[in-house]
């Protein structure tokens, strides 16, 4: 049997105790992991397509460690105008071994669990609207730091990095770990400063800074 499931945003065919390299995961080494978002299932003549994903079906594996995909080098050059850059990055990225495919009853353990856990969840739902609106109230737009996108601010938001101030104190590599799964080649070094400034309020400054950045780079 094999499947064609989506893991960190990109889709994978794999089958049983096969090693496939995906974009960084937030499981530990060693841990279980499983991907619920099965959109085809083949078992010799029959296959199944999911409408976009099949109900029940479900991969399961296992982290076998955290590691960096090969240097790429990302050179850039304008013409007539004397630019040129050189970059070099590398992905960040996680083995895991596929340990098992099910095709069906995936979801059926999910009620047992709510039904265990009603009353904490009802309290949870109730508190979650009044934590969205003080994270709303506090949230900076995060776009204005030149190379962050809608994409890139929505990921750091849901990392806890909703603010000019959040942003500058935190590391660029960390920063390059959580948004691996957004596609592109981002260049982060230059985020915390620019964060900075944007909390500092020395929006003059930074707009100077940033007519001589190109994407986020110096």
């Amino acid at each position: 049997m094999y499947a064609i499931v989506e893991i960190a945003g990109h889709q994978f065919k794999v089958e049983k105790d096969q090693r496939v390299f995906v974009n960084r995961l937030a499981t530990e080494e060693g841990k279980a992991v499983s991907f619920d978002n099965v959109l085809l299932l083949g078992d010799g003549d029959n296959i199944t397509v999911g409408a976009p994903a099949i109900d029940g079906a479900q991969v399961s594996a296992k982290v076998l460690k955290h590691l960096k995909g090969d240097k790429v080098i990302v050179f850039k050059k304008k013409r007539r105008k004397g630019y040129r850059v050189k970059n070099g990055h590398r992905q960040s990225l996680t083995e895991i071994v596929i340990e098992s495919i099910v095709s069906s009853g995936a979801k059926k353990a999910a009620p047992k669990k709510e039904t265990k856990k009603a009353e904490p969840k009802v309290e949870a739902k109730a508190a979650a609207p009044k934590a969205a609106k003080k994270a709303t109230g506090k949230a900076d737009d995060l776009k204005k730091v030149e190379g962050i996108g809608p994409k890139i601010a929505t990921t750091l938001i849901e990392a806890g990095i909703s603010t000019f101030a959040e942003l500058a104190k935190t590391d660029a590599a960390k920063i390059s770990e959580i948004i691996a799964g957004v596609r592109g080649n981002h260049v982060t070094d230059t985020w915390p400063a620019q964060a900075q400034l944007a909390a500092d309020g020395k929006w003059d400054e930074l707009k100077k800074w940033q007519d001589e950045l190109d994407g986020g780079k110096a």
